[in-house]
């Protein structure tokens, strides 16, 4: 394998470390390599001291990344046990938490699409910028999956409701409102960010976003923070989709319709995994948690037939089971969130294990 066709990068540049994700053509999707070689720099870059700044950028013009590699998840949940993608998993959301507790500037250039596992990588950095170009999303409902990667933790501090009103529908959105819901911290014109790169290995962090940090696009989100607030409040998603097509809006209409076209049990989990997700506290509970979605999820159809749907023959008529948000009982939800024993992740440590709020 030639240093081009590595799946990530490395190398350093005065004071500056960098990883670039590359896999141009698949959006730079994280595969389980990937994340091993990222924590293993990280390992060797905390213990150098002519490293003083972590910096994570994607290859080609697309974007940062789109995700994890969802097609290998896809094919251990349909033809394997589940124990490939668990192992990823565990790894993956082992460097979240690192990611978050990185004791060295960790500058994420949030440029271009950023989505799923790409979020995972960058929202939980120190230094998290945007550029005109961002599209920030938790798509995973329209798989069949529930958000992951820290993803219910960050969504669950955003202001109001507007955590849930992404998380469930999966929608993007651009630099201001990353900036409003708490997944960025600076906006950078994307022309700008070979200029800011360079200068990184010569400044320090501040001196650097002095120069180069410029305001935000307006976002979208702030105005309609007073439906999305009142009718994701409700306590079941059926009673949200009520409140949205009785709120009388356009915009609200059409998220009512976005969420009937997900999956219904996908999207039940994912309310209760924000709303626990706010009591639990910490980022490393909620990811302990998390864990448990998701590898329950690898048992479920509709994780699967959504992956089929939207990424394999892209027929994007996902036949979800069950069918519609009724038919998803209280049980169906409740067993995504029981203990694995001694599979748990563990991040939280033993002692946190009965402090899960059921």
């Amino acid at each position: 394998m030639t240093g081009t066709e590595e799946p990530v990068l490395f190398h350093t540049t005065g004071r500056a470390a960098h990883i670039t994700l590359n896999r141009p053509r698949a959006l730079n999707a994280l595969t389980h390599t990937m994340v091993r070689r990222i924590d293993a720099a990280l390992t060797a870059w905390e213990h150098d001291p002519a490293v003083e700044t972590v910096v994570i950028t994607g290859a080609g013009e697309r974007g940062l990344c789109a995700g994890g590699d969802i097609r290998a998840v896809h094919d251990d949940a349909r033809d394997g046990d589940g124990t490939a993608s668990a192992a990823f998993w565990r790894d993956e959301y082992h460097l979240n938490a690192r990611i978050a507790r990185y004791p060295k500037p960790y500058v994420a250039l949030m440029d271009g699409i950023v989505m799923g596992g790409g979020v995972g990588v960058s929202a939980h950095g120190s230094v998290r910028m945007v550029t005109e170009r961002s599209r920030v999303a938790v798509p995973e409902t329209g798989i069949g999956f529930v958000p992951d990667v820290g993803g219910t933790y960050l969504l669950a501090l955003a202001p109001g409701e507007l955590g849930t009103h992404l998380a469930l529908t999966g929608a993007q959105i651009g630099a201001g409102d990353a900036l409003l819901c708490g997944l960025a911290d600076h906006c950078v014109p994307s022309a700008a960010l070979r200029s800011l790169v360079d200068d990184l290995a010569e400044m320090p962090v501040p001196d650097v976003l002095a120069r180069h940090v410029q305001p935000s696009p307006q976002g979208e989100l702030a105005a309609r923070r007073e439906w999305i607030d009142a009718c994701y409040a409700a306590d079941s998603v059926e009673e949200i989709v009520h409140r949205l097509f009785a709120h009388g809006g356009p915009e609200a209409k059409e998220a009512a319709e976005t969420l009937l076209a997900k999956s219904p049990t996908a999207l039940k989990v994912t309310l209760a995994a924000v709303r626990r997700a706010r009591r639990l506290g910490s980022l490393e509970r909620v990811l302990d948690q998390e864990y448990r979605v998701s590898c329950a999820a690898l048992s479920t159809p509709d994780l699967v037939e959504g992956v089929r749907a939207q990424l394999i023959d892209k027929d994007r008529d996902p036949r979800w089971s069950p069918a519609t948000l009724v038919e998803v009982s209280d049980a169906d939800v409740a067993r995504f969130f029981v203990p694995l024993g001694d599979r748990e992740l563990g991040l939280a440590g033993p002692d946190c294990a009965q402090e899960i709020p059921w």
